[in-house]
């Protein structure tokens, strides 16, 4: 018999996962405790902006015409523990409010109303970020909750998505990770992605701890690696040098490459930022809190870019906001996703409104999630209204749309030629042939 998997958590991850799932050809059943999204889900409407996802779920959801039909979604836990074979757990671990550390609560409400309904033998999979250790404590949970006793196991397989290439990255992974300790428990996730692992993709079994610990690692080292270009920025500053060649020639070097060595205003989102506070806040648990001091430090340089950027704008404006218009393109934390989520544009959009600021905000995809956030910042229906007589453009999340913008068009409408490339993205010829100033961090003037 083939095997019926569930997802239980249907947000970003969870959405993501069940529709690849259903795409792989198994017949799945997606659980959330939100029933109006189980109707959306149920609809084929997908609750984010994923590229290619809501074409996915279309084409897999149970009612929606033409579909497969392999994919249901239910508020039934019951149902859930009657149906699968192996449970995907892909619930939310946000940052505790006021502190570093992890917020466990939705995975261990997922885990203890799941448990005791589990009466025949299951795979129980965790793909949430959770600190080390968390899953020898869930594994012991399942065995004492679940009717099923050792018959319900659990494997710990971490997400590597990056939102943007969310469904490539399930359908298509560049390695998947499995911390196991039966090799039942290995079999049956052989099977699950047996169809990635026959395109050659890289199966790599670990012990519990170890798969917890390489998407925490994972997310450290992209950190680092996005605020030492950073720092250097500050250092080409100050020295009048220029990024943008630095990360170029530095880029050539294969021990080091050339992905995420682009200087700007840093990271943002759902993942990074949470995850490193929250590693640094485990090691601390663990008695190794000096073997990643040097993450604060990676937090902090990340955290001033945000200060930097509005000090700029500031400078550029003469030396104060207040009766100024400030266009900022761009709300979401990257583009290709409409996720706000602790989003460095819209931090430097808000600074800067408190500063007296005339903000107002274009972005293709987060003007909903943005304004929701940040209801007081004025927003635009497109690039050009929010250019209308400016004083100042920032360009802080590079989308393409923004990237293909007429330069000359923007200056006819905007009061001063002034932008600041946040993301050192746009083409500085360009802009400055058709009459503006363009400045960009970790860059010359001129």
């Amino acid at each position: 018999m083939p095997l019926k998997l569930t997802v239980i958590g249907t947000g970003y991850l969870g959405a993501t996962h069940a529709a690849a799932m259903a795409e792989l050809g198994f017949e799945v059943l997606g659980l959330d405790i939100d029933p109006a999204k189980i109707d959306a889900l149920s609809r084929g409407e997908v609750p984010i902006y994923e590229p290619g996802l809501e074409e996915l779920l279309a084409r897999h959801v149970s009612g929606v015409a033409g579909s497969s039909g392999r994919l249901r979604f239910t508020t039934s836990w019951e149902e859930v523990a009657e149906f699968g074979d192996v449970h995907f757990v892909c619930v939310n671990t946000p940052q505790k409010q006021g502190e570093y550390a992890c917020d466990m609560s939705h995975v261990d409400s997922a885990f203890a109303r799941l448990a005791p309904h589990l009466r025949r033998p299951a795979l129980v999979v965790g793909k949430s970020t959770v600190p080390v250790g968390s899953a020898a404590r869930l594994a012991a949970l399942l065995r004492e909750l679940a009717p099923a006793g050792e018959d319900a196991e659990l494997a710990w397989n971490p997400e590597f998505l990056r939102e943007g290439f969310a469904v490539e990255d399930t359908l298509r992974p560049d390695r998947i990770v499995v911390g196991v300790r039966s090799e039942r428990a290995e079999s049956l996730l052989r099977e699950v992605y047996a169809a990635p692992l026959a395109e050659g993709t890289p199966f790599v079994v670990t012990d519990y701890p170890t798969a917890e610990l390489v998407k925490t690692a994972a997310n450290a080292f992209l950190a680092t690696k996005i605020s030492f270009i950073n720092a250097m920025a500050e250092v080409c500053e100050a020295a009048d040098g220029d990024v943008a060649k630095l990360a170029e020639a530095i880029g050539h070097d294969d021990r080091i490459g050339r992905k995420f060595l682009r200087a700007g205003i840093g990271f943002g989102g759902g993942c990074l930022p949470k995850d490193i506070r929250a590693f640094m806040a485990r090691a601390g648990e663990l008695g190794a809190d000096q073997a990643l001091t040097f993450l604060r430090e990676v937090d902090s340089v990340n955290m001033r870019r945000r200060t930097h950027m509005v000090e700029m704008a500031r400078e550029a404006v003469g030396g104060g906001f207040l009766g100024q218009r400030i266009a900022v393109l761009g709300a979401t934390f990257k583009p290709d996703s409409d996720d706000v989520r602790d989003s460095p544009a819209l931090n430097v959009a808000g600074q800067i409104q408190l500063q007296g600021g005339q903000v107002t905000v274009y972005d293709p995809k987060g003007m909903d999630n943005a304004r929701r956030l940040f209801p007081t910042l004025g927003y635009a229906p497109s690039a050009l209204e929010a250019v209308r007589g400016a004083d100042i453009v920032l360009h802080l999340t590079e989308w393409r749309e923004f990237r293909d913008l007429d330069p000359a068009a923007l200056a006819e409408v905007a009061r001063r030629q002034s932008i600041l490339d946040g993301r050192n993205a746009l083409d500085p010829a360009l802009w400055r042939k058709a009459g503006w100033t363009y400045r960009a961090m970790g860059r010359p003037t001129a």
